[in-house]
């Protein structure tokens, strides 16, 4: 990100790399410090005592290495999520579970209504316990609506909260069978 920023604005300063990075100030320092000491960027000083920060051949080469990383490991983890979410919903698939509601809106939810559609499951609505009002088009419920609802199961496409959803579906008297989460990966 450090290095993205750069290309993008070489007078940045470093308040703002440490803002837009969401570390503090003497960290940004340091990591620049560390960059120039590696040869991916040259720090020279401008007039009016501004610095700027230009990338070197080596810090292009750098940062093209590391997007090539970070796009591998996005796909493999895509993939991952992806055959985690069919073997989830093919199992209840199998056990006559058709409508289905997706609790969450991130990414995951969005692989989830797409493997969804493939698999010819209803999707019934999403629900989350944010403030957001549309996910993909539809409406965002409050957990609390699910009373209301007839569905065959609640999909959590939110892994960090699993626990917490889990807690919160049972107080609104969602049976845990009704409950698919991912299966940990393997």
């Amino acid at each position: 990100m450090l290095l993205t920023e750069l290309e993008r604005d070489a007078a940045v300063t470093q308040r703002s790399l440490a803002t837009k990075l969401g570390v503090a100030l003497g960290l940004t320092n340091l990591y620049l410090k560390r960059l120039a000491r590696k040869g991916y960027i040259k720090i020279t000083t401008i007039p009016s005592n501004r610095v700027r920060y230009l990338l070197t051949p080596q810090g292009f080469a750098e940062k093209s290495r590391l997007t090539y990383l970070y796009m591998q490991y996005s796909l493999v983890h895509y993939r991952d999520m992806r055959a985690r979410l069919r073997h989830t919903l093919s199992h209840a698939a199998a056990n006559g579970m058709k409508r289905v509601v997706i609790y969450g809106t991130g990414e995951l939810a969005e692989m989830a209504y797409l493997s969804l559609r493939e698999m010819s499951m209803t999707l019934v609505g999403f629900v989350d316990d944010s403030q957001r009002e549309s996910f993909l088009s539809y409406p965002v419920w409050r957990p609390d609506a699910l009373e209301q609802w007839e569905f065959d199961a609640i999909l959590l496409a939110d892994l960090d909260h699993t626990a917490h959803h889990k807690e919160n579906l049972g107080r609104h008297h969602i049976p845990d069978r009704k409950v698919l989460a991912l299966v940990p990966a393997a």
